[in-house]
């Protein structure tokens, strides 16, 4: 892009947010993403404070043949270069509770502490992930699997009542059950491709507290603990949400000190219940190795964020996913052969989250997103650069390959890493019919696929009423 002062002047002057240019104050940190092994250097950026920002920088965009892309809090990357105009969402920041309908109507910078945060004094609680940092417009139109509450309530995107979107054509559109229903559906599993959501409400429940935690074991005891694990998700109560995850981290600061340069594994739990109930499930695990740290016990839900303990800096890693089925015997023994104590595993942390529940229904509402036959997501995450991570790509594919008898159709939208956004790869993310039904959507709203810089869905040839 030729950079036209009188042209940037005129979009800053229409902008209430910012315009910023490569070089200038704020520009690197406007662009920041939490994983800095993306390359993200657009042309211009537009920290857009509300739809009528977003509106400004499409036409913008659309005159000076740039492409678009879209970041709310950073944790989706969103890749541009030198002819992409980028569009953060971060200013827009507003939470409202209406408690009485137990709903929550957010802009698109929030993130999900926040939320968390406004809706406990009313009691409430959302279907929010694993972090306080991530952001819920992105998470949630990934499919939003609740670490917390996901096995009882099902898919976040299956509770969101409405959303305001900027489409391609820069119309703000409101979409609902009655009100766009086909943009409805398809916004809830089409991440960023059918336009910039600006606001998005969503149903609250009645949770204050939680009987959680995580249980730490000696990698050594991996294949004991698996197999303990694969019993207790077999008569896991919905109440019930965990997972299981092969940390082998790096000394480096962005782990809790104690787990630096370790082999350990980890359960992460989740409890609607009493502390009973979840110790007598909880007692064949424990029972199964030596528990190098327990901190299950009963917490409120604001403090949701120290099951996980997700890292808050940002990191520059690589990222996989796959869909199982149960932890049947030979899963599990595959799973050992491959990931267990004597496996050369370059990669750092290999997490199986448990699906089932709320999670297989499939409501009236429903979206796009959502896992409605896998019992498990398979996660692998590796801390690098791509010079330092790219053994550790190469050996995902062999894990995978190795595992391929038991991979199920569909991957969690959310855990898509850069290495996965071929076209087939990602038309293998969804079942056939629901991508056909994507690519008809985004061609009745994204014909020209203004919005590709994502895991594209290219628009269908016919339009969406499938002529």
């Amino acid at each position: 892009m030729n950079n036209n002062s009188a042209e940037i002047d005129d979009l800053a002057g229409r902008v209430a947010g910012v315009v910023l240019l490569p070089g200038q104050d704020g520009y690197a940190e406007e662009c920041a993403m939490y994983n800095p092994a993306v390359a993200n250097n657009p042309a211009v950026v537009v920290g857009a404070a509300g739809p009528a920002d977003v509106q400004a920088a499409l036409a913008f965009a659309k005159a000076h043949d740039l492409a678009v892309a879209i970041m709310n809090t950073g944790h989706t990357s969103a890749v541009a270069d030198d002819r992409t105009l980028l569009i953060t969402t971060r200013r827009m920041d507003e939470v409202v509770i209406d408690p009485s309908a137990r709903r929550a109507r957010v802009g698109a910078g929030v993130r999900w502490q926040q939320v968390v945060d406004a809706a406990a004094p009313h009691g409430l609680a959302p279907l929010n992930g694993s972090s306080p940092l991530v952001g819920v417009v992105g998470y949630t139109l990934g499919g939003g699997l609740s670490a917390t509450m996901g096995r009882k309530f099902g898919w976040s995107s299956d509770h969101v009542t409405a959303l305001d979107v900027v489409t391609a054509d820069g119309t703000l559109r409101h979409a609902d059950a009655e009100t766009e229903p086909e943009l409805f559906w398809a916004l809830r599993g089409s991440k960023s491709n059918l336009g910039v959501v600006t606001a998005i409400e969503f149903e609250l429940f009645p949770v204050t507290r939680l009987y959680g935690g995580v249980l730490i074991f000696p990698g050594d005891q991996a294949e004991a603990v698996l197999r303990a694990y694969a019993d207790l998700t077999a008569q896991a109560p919905d109440e019930l949400t965990t997972s299981i995850a092969f940390m082998r981290l790096p000394d480096v600061p962005v782990f809790p000190e104690p787990l630096r340069g370790t082999f350990t594994v980890h359960v992460r739990v989740s409890f609607l219940g009493s502390a009973d109930d979840a110790n007598t499930l909880l007692k064949p695990l424990r029972a199964a190795a030596p528990v190098v740290i327990d901190t299950v016990a009963d917490m409120p839900y604001t403090d949701f964020a120290a099951i996980y303990s997700d890292p808050e800096s940002p990191a520059p890693f690589a990222e996989s996913t796959l869909s199982l089925p149960p932890l049947t015997p030979d899963l599990v023994t595959a799973l050992i052969e491959a990931i267990g104590p004597q496996a050369d595993v370059p990669a750092n942390i290999i997490e199986l989250r448990h699906l089932g529940g709320a999670l297989h229904d499939t409501p009236a509402n429903a979206g796009a997103a959502g896992l409605r036959e896998a019992e498990f997501v398979l996660w692998v995450v590796t801390v690098g650069v791509p010079e330092q991570t790219a053994p550790a790509v190469h050996w995902m594919g062999e894990l995978f390959t190795g595992l391929k008898p038991w991979a199920l159709e569909g991957k969690h939208l959310n855990f898509i890493g850069q290495e996965d956004l071929g076209p087939e790869a990602v038309r293998a993310a969804y079942p056939a019919q629901t991508y056909d039904r994507l690519a008809r959507a985004k061609a009745a709203y994204d014909p020209t696929n203004v919005f590709h810089l994502n895991h594209n869905i290219v628009p269908s040839v016919t339009d969406a009423e499938g002529r």
